[in-house]
């Protein structure tokens, strides 16, 4: 079984919280979706793998996602914008993140490693990591893909 997570500090789950929530309470569209998703469960069955900026915004969507029914793994786009407080709020509520801030090359590449390990059915990948090492060295999961 794979860890559900390698961030740098789980501690700091309360920090990221705080910010996570401030950030919902000015997100309406958003806000307003989870509490649908919550309810209609659309991503039911669903892997999604992301692979972006992970701050407290990037955050709200990945557990709006979550709340929908999805199984969320996120790794970070850029580990020089990665909030470790953020990544353990998101642990702390039951999100896979593999993500430190200011992440060396091989360490980031691990990372997103970890994270096609989840066997993902969607992908939000900005920058083109993921879709660059499934086509790499994950041909085998590319029929698993939707998208």
């Amino acid at each position: 079984m794979m860890k559900p997570y390698e961030i740098r500090n789980p501690s700091l789950w309360e920090s990221g919280k705080q910010k996570i929530e401030w950030v919902k309470a000015h997100m309406d569209v958003l806000r307003t979706l989870e509490e649908k998703y919550a309810v209609e469960k659309p991503f039911s069955g669903y892997k999604i793998a992301l692979s972006i900026h992970l701050e407290a915004k990037t955050a709200c969507l990945g557990l709006t996602l979550k709340a929908g029914g999805a199984e969320v793994t996120m790794t970070a786009s850029n580990p020089l914008s990665t909030q470790d407080d953020v990544c353990a709020a998101m642990v702390e509520r039951g999100l896979r993140v593999y993500a430190r801030h200011g992440a060396g090359s091989e360490e980031y590449h691990r990372c997103h490693r970890l994270s096609v390990q989840s066997k993902p059915n969607l992908l939000v990948d900005d920058g083109g990591d993921l879709t660059a090492l499934l086509h790499s060295e994950y041909p085998e999961l590319l029929a698993g893909l939707y998208g």
